[in-house]
C-alpha cells in the first residue's frame, strides 16, 4: 500500500481500508486462545477485508487456529448485527491512541500494512447458543476496547447445562 492510499483511507470512511491496528491483533489472539481452550464451542470471526487481505493478515498473526473466519468485505453481516461506521472520536481519542502505543511497547504488537476493509468499522462480539439466541453481546465503545471472551463463554455454557 502506498502512502497516498493510506492517507486516503483516513479521509473516506466508505473506502475499503482495514483497521489492522495492534488492538485488532491483540483481540484476535485472545479470541483464538479462547477457541483453543473451548474446542466444544464454535468460534467465528468476521473480517471486513477481502479474502486475499484476510488470509495474508491471518498468516501474519500465526493463523486462525480453531476460529472459523468469514469474509464480509461488503459489511452486510456487520450491519445486520448493528455494527456500523464509527465516529472520529471512537477511533482517534487520546485513550485509544495511547493504548495502541502501549500495546506496541509492552506486547510487541504494532500496526501492520492495510490492504482492504474499512478503518472506521465498529467492532462487536456476540455469544450465540445452539438455538441461535444471543446470550451475550458487546459493541466496542472505542477502537481499543476488547471484549471479555471468558464472559462470552460463560454466558453460552451457563445456558447449555
Amino acid at each position: 500500500m502506498t502512502f497516498r492510499q493510506e492517507l486516503a483511507s483516513w479521509w473516506s470512511p466508505g473506502r475499503l481500508q482495514t483497521a489492522q491496528v495492534p488492538e485488532t491483533e491483540k483481540t484476535f489472539r485472545s479470541f483464538r486462545s479462547a477457541a483453543e481452550s473451548h474446542p466444544d464451542l464454535h468460534f467465528i470471526a468476521v473480517s471486513h477485508s477481502d479474502r486475499e487481505a484476510s488470509d495474508k493478515w491471518l498468516a501474519s498473526v500465526d493463523g486462525a487456529g480453531k476460529v472459523q473466519v468469514i469474509v464480509d468485505a461488503e459489511r452486510k453481516l456487520y450491519a445486520q448485527w448493528g455494527l456500523g461506521v464509527s465516529s472520529f472520536w471512537h477511533v482517534l481519542n487520546p485513550w485509544s491512541l495511547w493504548s495502541v502505543y502501549k500495546t506496541g511497547k509492552e506486547e510487541g504488537i504494532w500496526n501492520k500494512p492495510t490492504e482492504s476493509g474499512n478503518r472506521w468499522q465498529t467492532a462487536g462480539s456476540f455469544a450465540v447458543d445452539k438455538e441461535g439466541l444471543i446470550k451475550w453481546g458487546k459493541r466496542a465503545s472505542t477502537a481499543d476496547e476488547a471484549a471479555d471472551f471468558d464472559q462470552a463463554v460463560q454466558a453460552v455454557t451457563a445456558w447449555s447445562t
